[in-house]
């Protein structure tokens, strides 16, 4: 890793707020708010996650409702690639897949249009944070459900505390920003 990558991932650090008891008692949420209202930070989130799969035939980049949607269709624009919307239960219009998963703090479910992607498509899923990869590997499931190939995942924060990365192993993982 280079001196600019880790001083440029320490500035981003900078733009992430702590809010304790959020969505629940105990836990502390990474809130992203300043990062994104910070024009050099977000742009340099943006082009960092973006930058580690340029060269890669990437035919899709999917986004995990919510925050996961403000990075990937940026990211999908710089690959020049499409962006399948991961919406949560009763979202998405058309005939759709489904999927439950466990949380940190409860259970949800996730959802993907049936004709979001064709098989064998090579797709990168992309969210704003990596835990203990239940939301990840849900979507994992999704996209191959439908035959799509995932060739990388891409988070801004990854809480390694949680092991959400070991979870994942046989996927190739990039965040920016590790707590």
């Amino acid at each position: 890793m280079s001196a600019k990558t880790v001083s440029e991932q320490e500035m981003l650090k900078e733009f992430i707020r702590d809010v304790p008891d959020f969505p629940k008692k105990g836990i502390i949420f990474k809130d992203i708010t300043p990062l994104l209202n910070n024009k050099a930070a977000f742009r340099s989130a943006c082009d960092q996650l973006a930058e580690n799969f340029k060269g890669m035939k990437v035919d899709h980049v999917a986004g995990i409702e919510s925050r996961g949607f403000i990075f990937s269709p940026l990211i999908a624009y710089q690959l020049g690639t499409g962006f399948i919307p991961i919406r949560k239960k009763g979202k998405l219009p058309a005939a759709k897949e489904s999927i439950s998963y466990g949380l940190e703090y409860g259970v949800d479910s996730l959802e993907i249009h049936l004709d979001a992607l064709k098989k064998g498509a090579q797709v990168i899923i992309v969210d704003d944070l990596l835990a203990t990869g239940g939301t990840a590997e849900a979507v994992i499931r999704l996209v191959e459900k439908l035959g799509g190939q995932v060739i990388g995942l891409a988070f801004l924060i990854e809480l390694t505390f949680l092991k959400g990365r070991e979870r994942l192993k046989d996927y190739r993982i990039h965040s920016l920003i590790q707590y």
